[in-house]
């Protein structure tokens, strides 16, 4: 009686090399129905099994696309086992990020995850982008997910497109929207009780300042530790924004500040000193600074965490005061 195949004799399944790649099954289907890059062998006639020389065909591919080459190209390298042309391909294709300079400055240690999510926003592969996004929050939780698989990546992308002028805007554009649209779907709204009770805690950038995702993560963290809150977004005029504590009564105000150009500690101070209230019962709330805006200021009684888990830990805190 014969030994029973392994699981590498039998090779991988369309979904477990998708993983390993960092693309959605999707894509792969796509380019074997367009370019020819499928598996040799099916099993029994209709599972698709990728044997170690597919996965080297895939992987080449990848790092093809990846590097701005056009699939049709890369899969004539790939397929063909053309290292030197897939090389030239790389490096030497005009007005295309190639080689070295197509990978992502990644600094020290990253999550494998990073890279498969970088590869795939490169290659604008929606699908893929989307698919490890939700992986990572669902496998790691959400505060791991951002901090070690989200924010790495963002600021991947985002040295990349501030050397290689705007020839990355399309990546970084299509990364944070998917980044924001997991951010939502993660987040739990949370439905507030009788008043008289704390109230929410407000979310907002300062004027000027655009960058929100950082309060999308805080949001959902909150969300899903039963905090309720109030999502105002970039750039709150500051009117706004005293209208809205006055009205809200919150427990928390967070100010988010991504560049020093906008973080203004006159704002904080003013945000922290409105009140509400009967006579004789006035409150005003925790004001706390987000951002690194913000770094190396004074901000006596305005704290200012240093990444989302400690953000949650201090808001859930003065929620519950």
């Amino acid at each position: 009686m014969s030994a029973s195949p392994t699981s590498d004799d039998a090779g991988l399944t369309t979904g477990a090399l998708a993983r390993r790649l960092g693309v959605a099954p999707t894509t792969l289907r796509s380019w074997d129905r367009r370019y020819g890059i499928g598996p040799a062998v099916r099993a029994d006639g209709r599972h698709r099994r990728w044997r170690p020389d597919d996965v080297a065909v895939l992987e080449a591919m990848c790092r093809l696309t990846s590097s701005g080459v056009p699939p049709a190209d890369a899969a004539r390298a790939a397929r063909g086992g053309a290292l030197v042309a897939a090389a030239e391909l790389a490096e030497g294709a005009p007005g295309r990020p190639g080689g070295a300079g197509g990978a992502l400055p990644f600094g020290g240690d990253v999550r494998q995850e990073c890279r498969g999510l970088a590869r795939a926003a490169v290659r604008l592969d929606a699908p893929a982008v989307a698919e490890q996004l939700a992986a990572a929050v669902e496998g790691h939780g959400l505060t791991v997910a951002w901090q070690e698989v989200m924010v790495p990546t963002l600021h991947a992308v985002g040295r990349k497109w501030a050397s290689s002028g705007d020839r990355y805007v399309e990546v970084e554009h299509l990364l944070s929207w998917h980044i924001s649209t997991t951010l939502r779907r993660a987040a739990r709204p949370v439905v507030t009780g009788e008043t008289g009770g704390p109230g929410p805690v407000v979310l907002a950038c300062v004027p000027g300042e655009q960058h929100s995702l950082p309060l999308e993560a805080l949001n959902a963290g909150l969300g899903r530790l039963g905090v309720p809150t109030r999502m105002f977004g970039a750039a709150v005029p500051v009117e706004a924004l005293t209208g809205a504590v006055q009205r809200l009564g919150p427990a928390a105000v967070v100010l988010w500040a991504q560049a020093r150009s906008t973080a203004s500690l006159p704002l904080a101070r003013h945000v922290a000193d409105t009140r509400w209230g009967v006579t004789g019962a006035r409150r005003a709330p925790a004001v706390v600074l987000g951002g690194p805006g913000w770094a190396g200021r004074p901000t006596p009684g305005l704290p200012r965490p240093t990444g989302l888990e400690e953000a949650l830990t201090l808001l859930a805190k003065a929620y519950a005061t």
